[in-house]
Order: structure tokens, then sequence, then C-alpha cells
């Protein structure tokens, strides 16, 4: 009988890879190599082939990635960078931390990702009404685990000459149906960036980031902003920072990275029978967009996410099951008290305050059972009635 469901369980995760997280991590130890080096520049060789790209430089963190791409691209005061409010806190805030601006586009409602008829209008109305404002950048994010409509947005890109950084912190192996083929995120962009935050699909042992690119003049500016903007050793040619991923965490990311797709198989496995079970129902399941593609990763599932009806009131339910549930995220980003200065309010982007208000994301982890997913879904459709 299943009495307590988490919203993530990393101890059954490690239970089935604890030989090989712990070899990887006795192999770093015994070198002694802890900053950079060998195992780092391994991971990053796997992750740019995993993700179909040139080049991947290993930073502290989803948001530092983030960070370094606005800065290897020049983007400070004065300038303007275009994004969604529907997204986590460090997509903005790194943004604001450079001294620029953040302006808003609304997100679809099917897929959450960022609309490019709202992207349209904005960057036009933008031109018309703020001309002294430069656009310089758009932060496209990957919401949930599946890319956002790429094609629409890199061709706006082009038409008001932006650089573009993907927000792939939820959706690394995300694979999209491109205008020139099958493409993973992140390699779409001037650059991709990836969260390893423990609760990601490829989590580490604490924070870690990666940036991916094409361009090798970019990823050896990231490299150098990375570390202080030092190269070689004690000459600085730019203002950087301590943004270095560990030696210890990348041997952890390796172990995990030869199990990912599998995760990401069963992680669709599981959406999958939640999808048939919620059939009929007033629980409104998530839309893989991409799933008559024909392409494998057309959705990774970093977290399900439900519509439903009373949403706060069918949250305590499962809270009080011993369900664990989360909210992402109760308040968009242009209605948070740090970003009130920016002028917008409540209607402004009536999709993703719609999204904010409805939404839910159940437990989704590949080690559920059907026995705890009946738990989940029985305990849901009752609480929505």
């Amino acid at each position: 009988m299943v009495t307590s469901v988490p919203l993530l369980d990393l101890k059954a995760q490690y239970a089935g890879i604890r030989d090989e997280i712990r070899a990887a991590m006795d192999a770093v130890c015994d070198a002694q190599y802890f900053i950079l080096g060998p195992k780092v520049t391994e991971f990053e060789a796997n992750i740019a082939a995993y993700c179909g790209v040139k080049e991947a430089i290993g930073v502290t963190s989803g948001s530092d990635a983030l960070l370094l791409s606005l800065m290897a691209l020049g983007v400070g005061p004065g300038d303007a960078v275009l994004t969604t409010p529907y997204t986590f806190f460090g997509t903005v805030g790194c943004i604001v931390r450079l001294g620029a601006v953040p302006v808003f586009a609304d997100i679809d409602p099917v897929s959450f990702n960022m609309d490019p008829v709202s992207t349209r209008n904005v960057l036009h109305a933008l031109k018309q009404t703020r001309p002294e404002l430069t656009v310089k950048a758009m932060i496209p994010v990957h919401l949930y685990g599946q890319s956002a409509n790429m094609d629409a947005l890199l061709e706006l890109a082009q038409e008001y000459r932006l650089a573009v950084i993907e927000d792939a912190c939820q959706a690394i192996g995300a694979e999209y149906p491109s205008q020139h083929g099958v493409v993973r995120a992140g390699s779409m962009g001037d650059t991709g960036c990836f969260s390893f935050f423990p609760s990601k699909n490829l989590g580490g042992f604490g924070d870690g980031g990666m940036v991916t690119t094409n361009n090798s003049e970019l990823a050896e500016r990231i490299r150098q902003l990375r570390n202080h903007g030092m190269e070689p050793k004690y000459l600085h040619k730019r203002v950087g920072g301590n943004f270095r991923l560990d030696a210890l965490q990348a041997a952890v990311l390796d172990v995990k990275l030869r199990y990912l797709d599998g995760w990401h198989a069963q992680r669709r496995e599981n959406a999958d029978w939640y999808i048939r079970r919620f059939e009929g129902t007033p629980v409104k399941t998530p839309v893989a967009v991409y799933g008559d593609a024909n392409i494998l990763n057309y959705h990774i599932y970093n977290q399900f996410v439900v519509r439903v009806p009373n949403r706060d009131r069918v949250k305590q339910a499962l809270v009080d099951a011993n369900i664990g549930c989360d909210i992402y995220y109760p308040v968009p980003l242009h209605l948070q008290d740090c970003f009130a200065e920016l002028g917008y309010g409540v209607g402004d982007f009536p999709v993703s305050e719609t999204a904010a208000a409805e939404t839910l994301a159940l437990p989704i982890y590949p080690e559920l059972t059907e026995t705890i997913q009946e738990y989940v879904a029985d305990t849901l459709i009752s609480a929505v009635g």
C-alpha cells in the first residue's frame, strides 16, 4: 500500500548506480585534481557530442551559464533582452545583474514556451515606442522538457539582429524538428545553457552548468570569463569571475550521462500512463507538441505539469495525502516585487498569468511504479471532483 510519494526520488536513482558513482568520485580524489582538469574536459566533450555542437564549457550553474553567455555577447547597461515571464528567476536575474533591461513576451498556452506571435508584437511595439532601447538578445526557454518553436524565433532574431541564448536548463537532450533537420536543445542559438541542479534529468551532487555553442571564438571568450578572464595564468584579458565546474561534479555527471536517454524514455512512459489515466477528467495534461514528428526525445518531461480547477485546494489535497507536488511558477516574473520598476502589471501577459494560477507538477521520475502512479492519479481525480 502506498502512503507517501516524493515529487522526486533521487535516492532510488542513486541506488542503481552507486558503485559507478563512487568509483568515479574516488578516481578524482585519488588524482587530487578538483578544479577543471581532464575530467571536466572529458565531460565537456561528451556533452558537446550529445547535444550535437562543436563546443561545451562547464560552469558553476545554469544561472551562471546564462550570465556568462550574456557577458560574452557584450550585453550591458542600456541594452534590452527579450524573454518570457513564465520561467525560473535565474533567466531574468542574470539580465538585471548586468544592468540590462528585461523585456517580456507572453507564452503559448499549449507548450508554455515563448510565443512567436507575442514576440513579434513586442519587438514591433518596442521599435515604435522605445526607439532608444537597443534589444540585443533573446532568451527563449525550453520549458518543462520540450523545445520552443525555434524556427519562428530564430527568424525573428535574424530580422531584428538579435543574439539568441537558449535556456535549455530543463531540456537537455530534447529534440526539435527544425526546417534543417532534427536538432537538440542548446544547439540552435548563439549559445545553449544547461543546469545540472540535482532535480534536473541530468543532475549532479550540487550545482553545475554548461554552455554549448558552435562558435569557437565565443567559446574561448566564455572559457576566459569563467576563470576570471585569465589566459594565460595571471594575465587577464577580460573581467570575468569564478564560474568553473568542479571535477567531482563532472565525474558524477559523466556517469549519469550514460543513463540519460533511458531515463528520458521512462519519463515519457510515465507521462503516457498519466495522460491515458486522466482522459475524460477535469485534469488537463501537457501536450507534446512534437509527439507526431517521428523523433525520439520529443519531450523529456523534466516536469509533468497539469492544469486543474481550484489548483491551490487540489494541491493541498495532494499534500495531505503525502504526495509530492509543486507549482512552477506561482507568480510570473513581471509581477515579482523586485521587478516592479519595470512597470508591468496584472493583465499584461494573461497566458502566463493563467498558467501560474492553474498548473501543478506531479511526480514523473523514472523509478515510479504503476502502483505509485495509480495512487497519485486516484488522489488527484478525487481532489478535482
